[in-house]
Parts: structure tokens; sequence; C-alpha cells
């Protein structure tokens, strides 16, 4: 049996194990009978220590810091304890910093970091507060991305050993990306319990597509780390079609318009909150309007209510932190709120959650979703009321709540082929399925489709023509996920021509386009990109914009190093570890540059890639002329930062 039937015990397996593990129907039924008085948990010591998904997080973060990166995302589901494990996973360095944008949650990471350090060697930086020579520093995106902190009067570049950045999906922000870009830390680690795009926008290329860790909402709810769900897809007949909707949301006056006073579907909403039977509900509104309408219409049927929204000053709104209070205490058994439960709120006795506003965004869906989905003692399942009617994107919910893309599917409001986490149930009304099945037959052609979106991103950007990388950033995934399998239709392939059958083009690149200059483009656009050798002889040619006709061996050798010690790009050399990668000779590391990437671009360059005396590879002759031009510079920066960001992405959707 040991010969023909073991296997080894590596870390592959071991991941691959963790994957398929699900929390044993026993343990569920064990909790149920738990004997531990309510009382004894008061004389409980805790005990701040890694556990679960936190030993495996840390374990990986260590193997991908071994392995050269230095920034890294950990993608886990609301309820898993990511504050904690940045609090674990730098305890071993001597100045952190902890970026989140509400105070609310910097004052709960200190409490998270406090226990574990068991330091109170730590300050804020925020709006009142301004600590510059504390251990560990709490800071708010919106005091510390000011250009005038990110100075070295302040915190030099280096200052910092180690970065936590919190609810990483809005590190997209112009704020964020300042810290970003300014400090240099030996570590930055991104949290988020959402990996989808905020706002169209992708968060993976900030740190390159190294994600050592992720635990999905299926996965920590089949571990038994969040409870499960019972989901209600309602049938909604309010009429969207007159709202306006732009860059990707629904107007809000326009929906205030047809939900307040809208008696009719006060009493859906009151039914089926009635028929679950909850003590404790979150309601998401569109409005602060529309939020103290809920709440007054609860409260005058019986129901003691209160809206939660920034600025409150309704006759039914608290202040957020009282409303909690009151709710956990039963005071009041529904808050209805308007963005302030999105992130950093820790409630975890709430056994119902309402969708009142149509789901426009994954990231937003999934945060609301996972305010009800942490365990609390007596607490089995979250009931999930969605009221959904014929508003764009309807019929998401299936995919979200399964982890399936959109591409991938099937068709909108389906249940066959989805795969929901252990004990949870997924109900719509049938009269959703029909609306679902009529929404998908109203939808566009692939073509119009990607168009559409190119002209979103468009608008996203003040009417500004978006660069390659601007696309791949601002673009929804399934819409990239359509481009990406449809090559016909794909503009990343051919961008250049794109824009100029959009009559995109400028004066400038106009003139460009009708030169050799477009196919030496579109050949950049198009060369085989399987492996990314290429990517650093290219970048030796492209020199900062000041593009070269020939490169040398030195010049070759440089940019491969460059590049390949960047992160964990060293992988690609087909070596076993870090510590081999640096033992590779610069003899070596020419070779590996001669015998691929330059042998095959010269032998498949379609004659771009030429051998010239005294260098290592250059370009024809004809383009001689048009080296100087700021158009092909330009484009050969696009064209080689997305097909590098584009390579990560695969590689890393490979690795999953």
């Amino acid at each position: 049996m040991f010969e023909n039937h073991s296997i080894v015990i590596d870390d592959e397996e071991l991941k691959r194990y963790s994957r398929n593990w699900k929390r044993p129907a026993v343990s569920r039924d064990l909790e149920r009978y738990d004997n531990l008085e309510e009382g004894e948990t008061n004389r409980l010591e805790p005990i701040f220590q890694p556990r679960g998904a936190q030993i495996e997080a840390l374990y990986a973060l260590e193997d991908s810091r071994a392995e050269g990166a230095v920034k890294g995302l950990v993608q886990a589901a609301t309820g898993v304890g990511k504050t904690y494990l940045a609090a674990f996973d730098s305890a071993g360095y001597e100045r952190v910093l902890f970026v989140a944008h509400r105070e609310e949650i910097l004052k709960q990471a200190a409490d998270s970091f406090r226990n574990v350090r068991q330091s109170d060697d730590y300050g804020f930086f925020t709006g009142k507060q301004k600590d510059y020579d504390k251990s560990v520093i709490f800071a708010s995106v919106e005091s510390l991305g000011r250009e005038e902190y990110l100075t070295d009067q302040c915190f030099s570049r280096d200052y910092f050993d180690y970065i936590v950045i919190d609810e990483f999906h809005h590190a997209v922000t112009a704020q964020y990306q300042r810290i970003v870009r300014y400090f240099k830390p030996k570590f930055l680690l991104g949290l988020t319990a959402t990996p989808e795009r905020m706002d169209g926008k992708n968060i993976y290329e900030i740190c390159d597509y190294n994600v050592p860790y992720e635990i999905t909402l299926k996965d920590a709810i089949n571990k038994g780390i969040l409870v499960p769900f019972r989901y209600y897809g309602i049938y909604d007949d309010t009429d969207y079609s007159g709202v306006k909707y732009e860059r990707g949301h629904y107007d809000e006056k326009g929906l205030n318009r047809i939900y307040i006073e809208n008696g009719k579907r006060f009493d859906l909403i009151y039914r089926h909150y009635q028929k679950y039977h909850s003590k404790r509900a979150l309601g998401f509104c569109c409005s602060k309007l529309h939020a103290e309408a809920m709440a007054k219409e609860f409260s005058g049927r019986g129901i003691p209510s209160a809206a939660v929204y920034s600025n409150a000053d309704g006759e039914f709104s608290e202040d957020r932190e009282k409303a909690i209070r009151r709710l956990k205490d039963g005071e009041i058994r529904v808050i209805f709120s308007v963005d302030m439960f999105n992130e950093g709120v820790d409630i975890p006795a709430v056994d119902m959650v309402m969708f009142l506003r149509p789901t426009e965004s994954p990231v937003v869906f999934l945060q609301q979703l996972g305010r009800g989905l942490r365990k609390s003692r007596g607490k089995e399942y979250l009931n999930v009321l969605d009221f959904i009617g014929n508003y764009r994107k309807a019929g998401q919910a299936p995919f979200l709540l399964s982890g399936v893309s959109p591409e991938d599917g099937g068709r909108n409001g389906g249940e066959e082929g989805f795969e929901y986490p252990l004990d949870c149930i997924v109900d719509f009304d049938l009269r959703l399925v029909d609306l679902f099945k009529e929404m998908e037959q109203r939808n566009l052609t692939i073509r119009e489709r990607i168009r559409g979106e190119y002209y979103r991103v468009k608008e996203w950007l003040d009417g500004r023509v978006p660069t390659r990388m601007e696309l791949f950033t601002y673009m929804e995934d399934n819409i990239y996920e359509l481009c990406m399998k449809n090559a016909k239709e794909n503009p990343f392939r051919r961008y250049f021509s794109y824009l100029h059958d959009l009559n995109e083009l400028d004066e400038e690149q106009t003139v460009f386009y009708d030169t050799l200059g477009r196919e030496f483009l579109t050949l950049l656009e198009t060369t085989d990109m399987q492996k990314v050798y290429k990517m650093p002889i290219l970048y030796s040619f492209y020199h900062e914009g000041n593009v070269r006709m020939a490169v040398t061996e030195e010049e070759i050798l440089e940019s491969w190093k460059q590049f390949f010690s960047t992160g964990t790009n060293w992988k690609d050399l087909q070596v076993q570890s870090y510590e081999e990668y640096k033992k590779i000779t610069d003899r070596q590391h020419l070779s590996n540059a001669k015998r691929n990437p330059i042998h095959f671009l010269k032998s498949s360059g379609k004659g771009f890639f030429v051998d010239r005396e005294g260098y290592a590879i250059a370009l024809r002759e004809e383009l001689a002329d048009l080296i100087t031009s700021p158009v092909l510079a330009e484009q050969m920066k696009d064209i080689i930062e997305y097909r590098t960001m584009e390579y990560y992405r695969r590689r890393y959707i490979g690795s999953q």
C-alpha cells in the first residue's frame, strides 16, 4: 500500500486538502447542545493566538516573502479575522502602519494589535490626532494621504517596515495611491473580503497579482467560520425603467421617487419581514430619505426601528454607535442604513439583512451580506431578503452566492449548475426566473457590450480616451472575460486600430496610424506571451520613453535582471527557489535572454527585430524615422505595461 497508494504530504497537497475540507456535520449538531452556560464565558481569559484560516494565511505570507515578494493581498471573507491576521503577521516588525478609511476601523484595529503585541506603544494619525513617534500608527487615509504629510519632515519613505492597507479594494483611489507609492516598506499587506473590482477598478494590479492566501465566502461557511444563509429572492414589481442610470448607478432622486410613499412596496417588505421572525435586522437603503421612510413605516407598524446615515438629522435617525447598542440590547429591532454598515462594523447577533435597493456592485452586495454572517450564540443561519425588480444587473445573486462567474454560469436566475455553501438555501420567486430570462433575451451582442463598456470607461474618465491599462483597470470583470474569450472582438489585441475605427485617435496619432509604426504596434499587441520572457527585452527597447533602435548585451542584462528581481517574477525562470534564483550568474541570465526571447523575436517578429553587429538585437531600419515619435513611446509603454499585467492575471488565475 505504501509503494502504490501513498502520497507525499507537501505544501501543494496540504493546500488541496484545505480547499476541499468541509466542517463535519456532527460538529454543527454538537454546537446546538453546547453545555457551557452563558455566565461562564465571562470567566474565560481570551488567548490571542492565530487559529484556523489565520494559521494557513500566516504560513502562506511567510512563504511569499521567502520567495522575494514585498507586497501581497490576502482575500478572506468577512468574519475570518483579517485584522488579527495582520497583527500576527506584523508582530516581528518594529514599525508598522495600519491604514483605513474610517476611524472606527482604526480603533478596532488598535485593540487587536495591542492584544497581540502586548504593548501600548501605538498612536493615531487622524484629523484630531497626529502621532509621529510610535511603533505602530493607525492612520486614516484622508489625513495621511495628503501631500503635505508624505514628506521626509513627517515620515521618510522607509520609516515603516510593514504597512497594512485595510479594505484594499479602496486602494485604487488617489489618496490610497499616494500612500502606496510614497512608502517603501519591507512588506505591504492588503486585506479585502471582496475580490471584485470596486467601481470597476482593478485592485490586483496594485500588488502584481500576488495573492498568497484567499478563502472565499463559500469556503468560510463550509468550514464553519461563518453561519449559513437562507436567501430569498422576492419579486418586486416596482418599475425602474424610468429611473436615470449613469456611471453604473441609478439616480438617487429617481429611486426616492419610486420608493417614498409607495404603500404597496412597504406592505411587501413588511409582510416578508414578519414571515421570517427576525429579532435584529439590517435594511440597506438608497438614501437618507429612503432610510427615514422605512424606519417611520416599520415603527408605525409596531417594529421599533432607526435610520442610520452620515450627518443624521431626521426624525428617526440615530448615531450609529447608539443605534448598534440599542439593536444589541433589543430596544430596536431594525436599523435602516445608507452606506454605513458595509465595512468595519461587527454586529454578530444580526439574524436578517434586507436588500431594499438595486444590487449594482458585487463588492457592496458581499459586504452587506457579510454583516450578518458572523457567528453568535443561538444563531444557526442568516435570513437574506432581496427585493428584486426590473433593474439592470438583476439576477447577479446566484453568481455572487455561489462564486460562479456570470460568463460561465449559464442563464441568469437559473439554479442549475450553481453549488451553494453547505446548509444554505437559495430560493427565487418563479416570477423572477421569468424576469431574468426576459432580461437575458434583451442582452446586447458581445461587440455591443464591449463597445458600451468602452464608452462607460471613457465617461468615467471625464471624456478622455482610455489607454489600454485604463480600460483594463476600469473595465468590469465579466466584460473583460468576454474580451479574453472572443479574440475577434477583443480590443486589446488591436487597440490602436480599435480606436481608429471609433474615430478616437487625435491628429498626431492618425498620422502615425498610416505608417509602418501601426504594424509594429500590432506585433507588440499580439506576439505570443505564454511566458513573460519578452517583456524585459521590450522594456530595454522602450528605455523609459527614449526608444532605442538597438540594444547591447549589457543593456539587455540590466533590463532582464531588473525585471526578474521584481516581486516573484523570478518564478518564471523555472528555478525551484528564490535562493536558487539569486545564484544565477550574469552569463546564465544573458544566455537565457538570447536562447528564448531574443531568438523568438527575431524568428517570429515579422521582420521587425533583426541582427546588427555589435548589438544583441535591433529594430529594422525602416523604423528609424519613427523612433522619436511620442506616439510610438506612449503606445509602447501602454502595450508593455498592459501585457505584463495581463500575464500576471493569467498566472494568478492559473494558480487557483
